[in-house]
């Protein structure tokens, strides 16, 4: 199955509505599901990441699993402050084995995957090995909670721009799916930035698409609201000191994520970058139940495309608060 479309919600679309109409009859570890086996998806328009639905659209737990990458980081407790559900992939109850952060910057405790294809397509822009493998033989040695679901990356510059191609071996279209693709074309963004070149095409290869039995009428329910605008897509990435900037994000989350208290009026930074930091804060404010603070800090917001998601976490917040008080 190819699709090719211009944005996340265009592609969820096509992707749900063709495995809501197959058959739930392959079985898995997680559950009875509806699989197309051999899939390619094409993004046309990597910014267009985020969806607009009530169903899926979420930016918040996407940019945590994002920086969880960037950091390197396996730790159960950090991924876990983004997405709880994380615990049952662990094996120790510190860490998942299939983190993709080591794996990038460390693998093997000697490699970091991802210096060396910015180094391989500084110095050969048409070179085809920039590649970041994240799936490992050793990770069939022993039957492990969670293993990479992602094969590999591709990076490859054609016509100046720089394209992405990733493979999967296995991928849930209603949770998973959405989460990869945000996170995969901002590392493409990012890459394309720190080169100087322009953002190009996002390819997505699966071998098992699937869609679980237990998600199937909420995958109704996103396609019931129909198509989202296609104009919709996260503003483009500034293109000045990509990498300082985002190290920078990474020591904000770090101190949000551990409560560590800051100003964050006398944060310097693009807009851009300024924008990620006050969502990550949102969430934190919204975990804690302090929406009245949601309330005053979206007003530090640049971009107004951002604007829908707080909205949902207050309006969610306050509707959990109103549960409590019944």
């Amino acid at each position: 199955m190819f699709i090719e479309e211009n944005t996340l919600d265009d592609l969820m679309h096509k992707v749900l509505g063709a495995l809501i109409n197959i058959p739930v009859n392959n079985k898995a570890t997680k559950g009875r599901n509806s699989e197309i086996f051999g899939a390619l998806l094409k993004l046309n328009n990597p910014l267009a990441r985020l969806s607009r639905s009530e169903t899926k659209g979420k930016s918040f737990s996407p940019l945590g699993e994002l920086l969880w990458y960037l950091s390197g980081s396996n730790s159960l407790e950090f991924i876990q402050f983004y997405l709880g559900d994380y615990s049952q992939y662990s094996d120790d109850d510190l860490t998942i084995h299939g983190g993709y952060g080591p794996r990038i910057f460390n693998m093997h405790g000697e490699f970091n995957q991802f210096q060396k294809i910015i180094d391989l397509l500084k110095n050969k822009p048409s070179t085809r090995r920039a590649v970041i493998q994240l799936f490992d033989a050793s990770d069939l040695k022993i039957s492990y909670n969670d293993i990479p679901c992602t094969c590999f990356l591709q990076f490859a510059i054609r016509d100046e721009k720089l394209n992405l191609f990733v493979s999967m071996r296995s991928n849930d279209a209603f949770k998973g799916l959405p989460h990869d693709i945000f996170c995969f074309t901002m590392i493409q963004e990012i890459v394309a930035r720190s080169l100087d070149f322009e953002i190009g095409e996002y390819y997505h290869s699966v071998s098992s698409l699937h869609l679980y039995e237990d998600d199937i009428e909420k995958a109704k329910k996103y396609i019931n609201e129909g198509l989202q605008s296609s104009k919709f897509q996260m503003p483009p990435m500034p293109k000045e000191n990509v990498f300082e900037k985002i190290e920078i994000i990474k020591e904000y989350e770090n101190k949000i994520r551990n409560e560590v208290d800051f100003n964050i009026d006398n944060i310097e930074i693009d807009p851009y970058w300024y924008d990620l930091i006050i969502l990550l804060k949102i969430h934190s404010l919204y975990k804690n139940n302090k929406i009245v603070e949601i309330e005053k800090i979206k007003e530090k917001i640049s971009s107004k495309i951002y604007i829908e998601y707080v909205n949902k976490k207050i309006s969610d917040g306050l509707a959990k608060f109103a549960k409590k008080e019944l």
